[in-house]
């Protein structure tokens, strides 16, 4: 059972996921373009988001964020 944070912010997650970006603005488009790509993930995330303008994901949309990029709860803990 993962024990992940209530919300974490959208920009501090993929600074986290792109480290090798130049810079939160890049990382956040990286981000973007990677839930778009991915069919699967983009409809679990609508079928949970509330408020797409928010500027953090809920714990549910990070369990299926980390899952689709094969990250355990321990791995991101590290990042």
């Amino acid at each position: 059972m993962m024990i992940l944070p209530r919300t974490i912010l959208k920009q501090e997650l993929a600074k986290k996921l792109y480290p090798q970006s130049s810079n939160t603005t890049s990382a956040m488009q990286l981000l973007r373009k990677e839930i778009k790509l991915s069919q699967e993930l983009s409809t679990k995330l609508d079928k949970l988001t509330r408020n797409k303008r928010a500027h953090y994901f809920t714990h549910k949309e990070l369990e299926l964020i980390l899952e689709h990029f094969c990250i355990s709860q321990e791995e991101f803990d590290g990042l």
